[in-house]
């Protein structure tokens, strides 16, 4: 995503799309009442006929979608202003579709987490998506990094067994469906799994292709399940090859938060009514909210904006990922403290 303009003044921004990701933080930032301009496509009546004409047009926005399936987002709304005028007639619904690649205006009162989100959201879509492979001997699982949780893809299944006269072809076989995998697609890849098949593929792709052995990092973990990718991100194997992204930050900082609450600390804090009192007495160093309570709660937006000027770092998290189902368990919200404040019981 990149902030091409901003008008502090009027509110008026324009934005472009990148990534997939930029969707999924669009669809958390733009609000009910916004008002986003694009070009679209809009069906119009010549005659007895119905034709799609090229439009521009503003709508104020009702309803926002981000569809993974298609990687698309879809806001809805009234039309309040369009050209041509002869195709644009104002007061009715339409839907603007934004996919990456895409350039649109939007006007809105920006509260300063949402635009911190949009920096954010600057500075991951420059970063490198992220595959995971989870193996051992039976099976492969894949996985693809997104900001807004983790996708998961193909298996790949190993027929081969131990007392097999075809084991080695078969394998061979398990190996090779997983280096077409790897190698259809240009980004790093994490390759992970109990015991030794990992390092037998490693050893498999040296001599097929020992190139592509640039873009792949062996790692260990426990299962090659969907819990031996969040084993993962708990560990900190992501940062090798991007830095720290945000699912695995998310996961760090929840750790931190439980740890930190099963000692009885009294520097951390959540749900809302705790997290206002914190906020209102400027405590809050840290805040961790679900995007889904962020648009649906006045007091968790005010809680937000205090955290932002009192100049306390505040991270929005999806329920999509592990943390962010974790997170909902203690009401959406958990405050890490500069100093013990005493609530109300």
């Amino acid at each position: 995503m990149k902030l091409i303009r901003l008008d502090n003044k009027t509110g008026e921004a324009k934005i472009a799309i990148d990534t997939v990701d930029d969707l999924w933080h669009l669809e958390k930032i733009l609000s009910t009442g916004d008002r986003v301009t694009a070009h679209s496509m809009r069906s119009v009546r010549i005659g007895t006929k119905e034709e799609k004409k090229h439009v521009k047009l503003t709508v104020a926005v009702e309803t926002v979608e981000f569809s993974k399936s298609v990687n698309r987002l879809r806001v809805h709304g009234k039309i309040v202003w369009g050209e041509p005028e002869d195709f644009i007639q104002l007061g009715r619904y339409h839907t603007i579709d934004i996919e990456p690649g895409d350039k649109f205006e939007v006007t809105k009162e920006w509260h300063s987490y949402q635009l911190g989100r949009l920096k954010d959201a600057e500075k991951e879509s420059k970063r490198p998506q992220v595959r995971i492979i989870v193996m051992d001997d039976e099976k492969a699982l894949t996985a693809v990094l997104h900001g807004y949780g983790i996708d998961y893809g193909k298996e790949f299944h190993n027929s081969a067994r131990k007392r097999d006269e075809k084991y080695d072809e078969r394998t061979a076989q398990y190996f090779g469906d997983i280096t077409a995998e790897i190698s259809g697609h240009t980004e790093k890849y994490i390759v992970a799994g109990p015991g030794f098949t990992k390092d037998n593929l490693k050893k498999f792709i040296g001599k097929k292709d020992s190139a592509l052995l640039s873009r792949i990092i062996f790692e260990s973990c426990s299962y090659a399940e969907r819990n031996g990718v969040s084993e993962l991100l708990k560990r900190g194997a992501i940062e090798k090859i991007v830095g720290e992204a945000r699912l695995e930050q998310e996961e760090r900082i929840m750790e931190e938060f439980l740890v930190e609450l099963n000692k009885g600390s009294n520097l951390v804090a959540y749900g809302l009514k705790e997290s206002v009192n914190a906020s209102e007495m400027s405590a809050v160093s840290r805040l961790l909210v679900l995007d889904s309570l962020l648009r649906t709660s006045k007091d968790a937006e005010k809680i937000a904006d205090s955290v932002s000027r009192s100049k306390g770092k505040i991270f929005i998290m999806s329920e999509e990922g592990d943390a962010g189902l974790r997170l909902k368990g203690f009401g959406g919200i958990v405050a890490f403290l500069k100093f013990s404040v005493k609530t109300d019981t």
